[in-house]
């Protein structure tokens, strides 16, 4: 059978969306002429949209009105007729979902094994299993618009990118002032660009203060300010990132930015940046680690101590580290 078109629902946070793009630079391997229709989050999606093969956007608004399930038979109804679904979700609206997708061919992400691996390798190996194939991911993957223009004419020094939030709870969140305690001491070898969702204006300003307090000028507080094509963008151009687990920590691996990433309730060995030769990882280790929950279940004096426990020194020694293993 000649595949042609082909259906992908991608997951539903940025960065396992980031993460599942190797398996899809597979499928598209194995069949190279064909044309894909994305189906995502309005966030994650948006990682497609400069993608050669990927002809059709939609996003997944089902939740915004009405019901849900009606709403999700009116997108899979949209895509038309397909060769291959794919769904790397797990849950029973994907379940339903492909139920009414118009497909020769359907699959659904499944965990294949209880030992811990990477997510990048869970889902190629969702891929291969599902097509008969074996193929071992690469890189990730996150095409720009070749038109694109970056103005560096007015870079003074490298730049810093501070990302301190992480959508999926509080648990993963390092704390502003010593995120800002960071900047201090680097501000003379870095311009700093602090990054944030909309959720996270309040953490940026409370970094911002703090440096207003220290006399330190040269940053620029993005928070709630960019798309997510300018944040890619920006974040492509960094020369130092400093980062929660979180979505922008895989952005940045993809464009293989050095990297220090902060680790605390969340299971690094699954989720760090892939295949980034340039990022170090700073963690503490505690009997409650991982623990995997939005928001810290412990109270008193070990109340988030997986995150709590680290401190700016931590951070700026793996920064040395890093600079001194990239000369």
């Amino acid at each position: 059978m000649q595949i042609k078109k082909i259906f992908i629902e991608i997951p539903t946070w940025l960065g396992d969306a980031v993460m599942a793009t190797p398996a899809i630079e597979n499928i598209i391997k194995t069949y190279k002429d064909c044309e894909i229709t994305i189906l995502g989050s309005f966030v994650s999606s948006k990682i497609f949209i400069h993608h050669p093969n990927v002809k059709k956007i939609l996003i997944d608004d089902s939740k915004k009105s009405g019901f849900r399930y009606k709403n999700l038979y009116s997108i899979a109804k949209s895509v038309g007729v397909v060769d291959i679904a794919f769904s790397f979700r797990r849950n029973f609206t994907s379940t339903f979902l492909l139920f009414w997708i118009d497909a020769k061919e359907k699959y659904r992400y499944k965990r294949f094994t209880k030992d811990e691996v990477h997510l990048v390798i869970r889902y190629n190996d969702f891929v291969n299993r599902s097509l008969k194939i074996n193929t071992t991911p690469q890189k990730l993957m996150i095409y720009q618009d070749e038109n694109r223009f970056s103005d560096t004419s007015k870079k003074q020094k490298p730049i810093l990118g501070i990302n301190p939030g992480a959508t999926y709870g509080s648990a993963k969140r390092w704390y502003p002032n010593e995120f800002a305690n960071v900047i201090k001491e680097l501000s003379n070898s870095y311009d700093t660009i602090i990054f944030g969702g909309s959720g996270e204006v309040d953490m940026a300003s409370d970094i911002e203060d703090r440096l207003k307090l220290s006399n330190i000028t040269n940053y620029e507080n993005l928070a709630g300010l960019t798309t997510v094509e300018e944040l890619i963008e920006k974040i492509s151009n960094l020369d130092l990132f400093i980062t929660n687990d979180s979505g922008p920590m895989h952005l940045a691996a993809a464009f293989g930015v050095p990297s220090v990433c902060i680790f605390g309730p969340t299971k690094f060995n699954e989720t760090s940046q892939w295949k980034n030769e340039k990022s170090v990882i700073v963690k503490k280790d505690f009997s409650c680690m991982p623990c995997m929950k939005r928001e810290c279940p412990l109270d008193k004096q070990i109340h988030h101590q997986c995150m709590k426990e680290i401190k700016a020194k931590d951070v700026l020694e793996k920064v040395s580290l890093l600079l001194r293993k990239n000369k």
